[in-house]
């Protein structure tokens, strides 16, 4: 029998083939579009997944700002935030932040999913979250994905 099929690959920052894609956030519901752009990200879609490296995709969120909530979320969920300073800790709902900053409702789901280290830091410089329908990384030629 030969043994060397049962070698485990893993892999590494060389090896690793990393693509673009393109996930259109328009109409969907924010935790379910969340997961999935995670998953892709962190890479666990892809049959050569390794824990302890970047092997996921880069992706590109267009139409952030269309994204939906169900519920009363939109108006009753709290984002907190902390200064740092007594007295410093601030709230702010889904509602307010879409019209201040329209792409980060569905930045701050991204990274809640991902890992709470290195890695996770690394892997979220992998998201990139436009409000419109236009983004700047056409060069790339990514593929367009149904969420």
């Amino acid at each position: 029998m030969n043994t060397l099929s049962y070698k485990t690959v893993s892999a590494n920052k060389v090896t690793v083939n990393k693509e673009w894609v393109v996930v259109d956030a328009q109409g969907e519901i924010l935790g379910r579009l969340s997961s999935k752009i995670a998953m892709i990200i962190r890479g666990k879609n892809k049959p050569s997944f390794t824990p302890h490296v970047d092997c996921g995709d880069n992706v590109i969120v267009i139409n952030a700002d269309k994204v939906k909530l169900t519920g009363n979320k939109f108006a009753e969920k709290q984002y907190v935030s902390y200064t740092g300073y007594p007295g410093g800790q601030k709230f702010i709902s889904p509602k307010e932040l879409m019209a201040k900053h329209p792409t980060r409702v569905v930045e701050k789901a991204v990274r809640g999913m991902l890992p709470k280290n290195s890695l996770g830091r690394a892997l979220y410089k992998n998201l990139f979250v436009y409000a419109g329908s236009e983004h700047p990384h056409a060069a790339q030629n990514p593929t367009t994905i149904k969420p």
